[in-house]
């Protein structure tokens, strides 16, 4: 992308929910990998090519969209055990800093509410650039990825298990790949 003239696309960007991903990968029973996505959310980035520096994300999720290919296990991820969806239905993301890392490459910093409780998150970003989609939309994309410690949000539940260690680890691989469209 070193040949994008990044001012133009300065702007008010709406996520495309049906072309963006947000999911997670979490280690289960010490031995292998647990994938999954939320299914609905919405959001918004105010991009600022002049300034990188100067953008900003906003992401809404919804708890009880979250697929991870088991109703059985989707069901327990949103009761009490977990993200108690009754008393809390969002998972809130704000940026509160950008970075330019250089190349395509950027860091945004931001807070995430789970379950009420607000720390803050590091995403590293990679641009995979802007096209006009066949309908006329000027569209970006960035994939980015982060890791987390559930229990810093009150994510706490687990199992011992017989061989020892724990049933759900504690740190969460956190994936986006969004595509935004440019507001007209």
């Amino acid at each position: 992308m070193a040949n994008l003239d990044l001012t133009t696309l300065t702007g008010e960007y709406t996520i495309d929910a049906a072309h963006s991903t947000i999911g997670f990968t979490v280690r289960h029973a010490m031995v292998t990998n647990v994938k999954g996505k939320f299914l609905d959310f919405s959001g918004s980035l105010q991009l600022d090519g002049a300034d990188p520096a100067a953008s900003k994300a906003s992401i809404d999720v919804k708890m009880d969209s979250i697929d991870t290919g088991s109703a059985d296990r989707d069901g327990h991820l949103k009761s009490a055990d977990f993200f108690k969806i009754e008393e809390f239905p969002t998972m809130i993301f704000r940026s509160t800093k950008a970075e330019s890392l250089g190349g395509d490459d950027y860091r945004i910093t931001g807070d995430l509410e789970i379950l009420g409780t607000t720390k803050p998150i590091t995403i590293d970003l990679e641009f995979n650039g802007a096209a006009k989609d066949p309908f006329g939309n000027e569209r970006v994309g960035f994939e980015g990825k982060a890791e987390i410690l559930r229990s810093e949000w009150g994510l706490t539940w687990n199992a011992a298990l017989e061989t020892g260690g724990v049933l759900v680890s504690d740190k969460i691989k956190l994936n986006f790949d969004i595509s935004a469209i440019k507001n007209a």
